[in-house]
């Protein structure tokens, strides 16, 4: 019995050292090597186009760099990317990396000391630099002077005109300013009274996110790309805050908005102008393939109060970027910077990002690099937005976005547009708000 029993220990503690080895606790074989490999978990957007892009160039970076692993995989949607993310935080298991980010997201993780400040990391000048973005990056940088997100596109909302009707209409001039906004609105009614400017149910929808593709197109042209909110205190500009409500205002007296829900209001005809982002040409292709560009429709940018240079106009980023997780190890957080930079190291690379999901990357020069001129050629109706990658401001950096842009609906654009409220009261409920908000 004594000897069985030493076998029996024998052979337990062999397999415990095997086991132990088998988990790189040892020093031979596979163990060791698998030790010298650093693993990066990286979250794409949940979008196979994207999903694919991250995929192939994870690869081709893997063979160049046998010691590190890239494990690509979709951001689970359910109830959301942000909530997914929030979670895997909680419990410990964040990526390395992520991205599919706006700003205010990123103030909320940021606030939780969830990120890497990205500027501390070894490079970071560097990929700026190469990848031409020292313009498009600086109205990302955070109130607390820190740099959470690289930004991978950049797509400044611009607005859509159908010229065929303006044309039909006797208007051939696209207006620039408020007063040649207000001229047309009179000579479109008078020839088409059944007709409207902007006719768009989300103009009386309190919705967070649906001020980014009004009032924030506006007010970002009004303003210079004023801010509205910095380092935790209202500052937004009261000039151009009621101009664009007073805007707003003489666009209803004048019949020129519906906010009744229409069937593609602007396919249709029943409205003129709309905001408009490079997704919606894939998908007029099939539905509406007599949306041409400057045959049926042009593209601007937003309008600008009277006395303010049209040239200089602001608008809207609807933008994304990535982040490094805090919960990454040292090593990870390394290996993962040097992915980012060898990807923004080549233009190529943003070229085929562009081809793919046609939101253009966040660079300054994405109409003077030869790596994007077949594209543009191909696409004529990227080219403004190519143009405007400067001139588009991002989301704001406060972790209450989602608060403060609902009541910049419920306080005044919403009111405003239903003429509930006067423009320069509603710019002052909408200020009181906001800052009892951030107190």
């Amino acid at each position: 019995m004594k000897k069985l029993v030493s076998t029996l220990l024998v052979t337990v503690m062999a397999g415990a050292m095997l086991g132990a080895c088998a988990k790189g606790g040892g020093n031979t074989g596979t163990g060791s090597a698998a030790s010298d490999v650093t693993t990066i978990e990286f979250w794409a957007a949940p979008h196979p186009t994207q999903q694919a892009y991250w995929k192939e160039l994870a690869s081709a970076y893997m063979a160049e760099n046998p010691k590190v692993k890239i494990n690509v995989s979709a951001i689970k949607e359910s109830p959301s990317s942000e909530a997914s993310i929030q979670s895997a935080i909680a419990g410990k298991s964040a990526p390395t990396i992520s991205e599919n980010i706006n700003r205010g997201f990123a103030a909320q993780l940021a606030n939780s000391k969830a990120l890497v400040p990205l500027e501390t990391l070894a490079g970071y000048d560097e990929v700026v630099t190469n990848r031409n973005m020292k313009a498009t990056i600086e109205p990302w940088k955070f109130s607390d002077g820190h740099q959470y997100v690289m930004p991978i596109y950049s797509v400044p909302m611009l607005f859509g005109w159908r010229i065929d009707i303006l044309k039909e209409a006797g208007i051939d001039t696209l207006p620039k300013t408020y007063s040649e906004m207000l001229e047309l609105t009179k000579n479109l009614k008078a020839k088409f009274p059944d007709k409207y400017v902007w006719a768009k149910p989300d103009l009386a929808d309190s919705t967070f996110w649906k001020r980014w593709f009004d009032f924030y197109m506006l007010y970002d042209a009004a303003s210079n790309g004023n801010k509205l909110v910095e380092n935790n205190k209202f500052v937004g500009d009261d000039k151009a805050g009621i101009e664009v409500l007073t805007f707003m205002d003489n666009l209803r007296k004048e019949k020129g908005i519906l906010t009744q829900t229409v069937t593609d209001p602007f396919e249709n005809g029943v409205g003129v102008f709309t905001d408009l982002g490079p997704w919606t040409f894939s998908l007029w292709e099939e539905k509406y393939p007599n949306m041409k560009i400057n045959e049926t429709f042009a593209l601007t940018m937003p309008p600008v109060p009277d006395g303010i240079d049209p040239a200089a106009s602001k608008t809207f980023a609807d933008t994304k970027g990535l982040v490094i997780f805090a919960q990454a190890t040292e090593a990870e957080q390394k290996a993962a910077f040097e992915f980012i930079k060898w990807v923004y190291s080549d233009a190529k690379n943003d070229a085929k990002w562009f081809e793919q999901t046609k939101l253009p990357p966040a660079r300054d020069d994405l109409t003077s690099n030869e790596s994007f001129k077949s594209i543009l050629e191909a696409n004529p109706d990227l080219k403004p937005y190519a143009e405007n990658v400067p001139n588009a401001v991002p989301p704001m950096d406060n972790a209450k976005y989602v608060d403060l842009q609902t009541l910049i609906g419920q306080e005044a654009f919403n009111k405003v547009v239903r003429g509930e409220l006067a423009p320069e009261q509603a710019w002052t409920n909408l200020k009181k708000a906001i800052e009892g908000a951030l107190q």
